[in-house]
């Protein structure tokens, strides 16, 4: 048996990285940065795919793919762009490998060089916008609704499996308007999309709001985030929309007639969401024994354990077993049936723990003549023996009742860990003894959302969109403040 896991209070980070690694969700790579998304893991990232990709489809929007690698000149179009993703970029400079004369392996070919270098996508807005000019001529091209499901590169130097790394997957939505009204619209819309599917599926509490101009994507008018609180007080973005303006549509050239015949630049948004979910489901549910998954996207959300002492007892109980299976399979329930000899149950039972299976069913000699099943639910670690007497529809209620109670029991969290703070004193020492969400009174200028974050390594995290018009002094400067932003320490 191998150790227990790091506690969560001894070192939070450490029992992440475990956890990550334990419950088979991924490994570190052979590539520096990047990792390798195991079967368990990527089971799971399928589940968000699929739920997000049919929200998306019921929102109007199709999917399409755009290439990997983009023109060098495309990304110098956008300034801030460029500015915003410069030192993360990684560039190909050749097309060709040749032989080592010395005999030590491959070399590059020097004859080989691009005659224009091609950056491998940290974001695609560059290379989908030079495509849209070809795609839109008139209104009746309008709205363009596009999202594609890729891998980006971002050359990242401090890693972690899932948060951060240098090649990650996720989806980006790119549209095209008509008016600003109608691109704002559809970026609050997508923030939407990202909220329910935080909280509906994943069981994780939001804020959404609005980035400071500091914090917004280089190249946005205005950046549109759900914001959800881990267990160690920090917060995680979760997802983000942004309405680009015509920012992108002046850089490619992308104009459409209207319908008096005059010519305008398009309206733009992009949003995405990204592998780093993942990371959230984990750091927002999971504890000191394991995974703690919503039913909706465990990739097997009952698993059932026989308990036997011979052959003949173990075929009775799978001939039960068949029968419970069949009909939790008929409510849509995964189920898988664990009856190995590999291991022993207690074993099995701790294994199943390990991987946040939602319920756990056993049954035993004595569960098989009085017609019973041992239930045992993950998030509670309760145990209790049930009929197997509409034992299927008794499973569907309680996974309901888990998705439920995590997101409660995630929303009590943030609640209890969220705090009110008139002073740069008192905002210090929530920072350090406590941790989690402080709204505080901030001038709006960017010049004293810096200073903040040098002292404290604390940013603000989101202007509410929910903000209420309160009158008061920044806890920094001490002039006059409108409102209170959410300020964390963050991933």
């Amino acid at each position: 048996m191998s150790k227990a896991l790091p506690t969560r209070s001894e070192n939070y980070s450490e029992w992440y990285n475990e956890l990550v690694k334990r419950a088979d969700l991924a490994e570190n790579s052979p590539v520096r940065g990047c990792m390798v998304i195991k079967p368990y893991g990527y089971s799971i990232w399928e589940k968000m795919q699929r739920a997000l990709d049919d929200m998306f489809k019921e929102t109007g929007h199709t999917n399409a793919y755009f290439p990997l690698f983009i023109p060098k000149s495309y990304l110098s179009k956008e300034a801030s762009h460029v500015e915003g993703f410069a030192k993360e970029c990684a560039v190909v400079t050749h097309y060709r490998l040749k032989n080592d004369p010395n005999g030590k392996g491959v070399i590059v070919d020097p004859e080989a060089k691009l005659e224009e270098e091609l950056i491998v996508r940290p974001t695609s807005e560059t290379v989908i916008w030079s495509t849209y000019k070809n795609w839109i001529q008139s209104y009746r091209d309008l709205p363009l609704l596009i999202n594609q499901w890729a891998n980006v590169v971002r050359w990242e130097m401090r890693t972690r499996l899932f948060l951060r790394t240098a090649e990650f997957l996720w989806q980006e939505g790119h549209t095209a308007h008509a008016t600003a009204q109608e691109a704002i619209a559809e970026t609050k819309q997508m923030l939407e999309v990202y909220a329910q599917f935080a909280e509906e599926w994943m069981a994780v509490p939001v804020i959404k709001g609005v980035k400071t101009p500091n914090e917004r994507f280089a190249g946005a008018e205005d950046t549109y985030c759900i914001e959800a609180m881990m267990q160690d007080g920090k917060a995680l973005q979760a997802g983000t929309s942004h309405f680009l303006g015509q920012n992108f549509a002046t850089a490619f050239d992308v104009k459409f007639q209207d319908k008096e015949g005059k010519l305008d630049y398009v309206w733009g948004t992009s949003w995405g969401v990204s592998t780093r979910l993942m990371g959230a489901l984990i750091m927002a549910h999971s504890d000191d024994a394991g995974l703690v998954l919503p039913p909706k996207l465990a990739p097997i959300q009952v698993v059932i354990v026989p308990i036997y002492r011979n052959d003949e007892q173990l075929a009775q109980i799978s001939e039960k077993v068949g029968e419970i299976m069949k009909a939790l399979k008929q409510l849509g329930i995964s189920v898988k049936y664990d009856s190995s000899d590999t291991a022993k149950p207690g074993f099995k039972f701790a294994e199943y723990e390990l991987k946040g299976v939602p319920v756990r069913l056993a049954m035993g000699g004595r569960d098989l003549e009085n017609g019973t099943v041992e239930v045992a639910r993950r998030d509670t670690k309760t145990k209790e023996t049930v009929s197997i007497e509409g034992i299927a529809q008794y499973v569907r209620n309680l996974l309901d009742d888990i998705q439920e109670s995590i997101y409660k029991k995630a929303l009590t969290f943030r609640e209890e860990n969220t705090y009110k703070v008139d002073s740069f004193e008192e905002f210090n020492n929530i920072l350090d003894t406590k941790g989690g969400f402080i709204l505080a009174h901030w001038d709006g200028t960017s010049e004293t959302e810096e200073k903040i974050k040098e002292e404290t390594k604390a940013t603000i995290r989101c202007i509410p969109l929910n903000q209420e018009a309160e009158e008061g002094v920044c806890i920094y400067s001490g002039k006059p403040s409108k409102g209170r932003v959410v300020f964390a320490r963050a991933y």
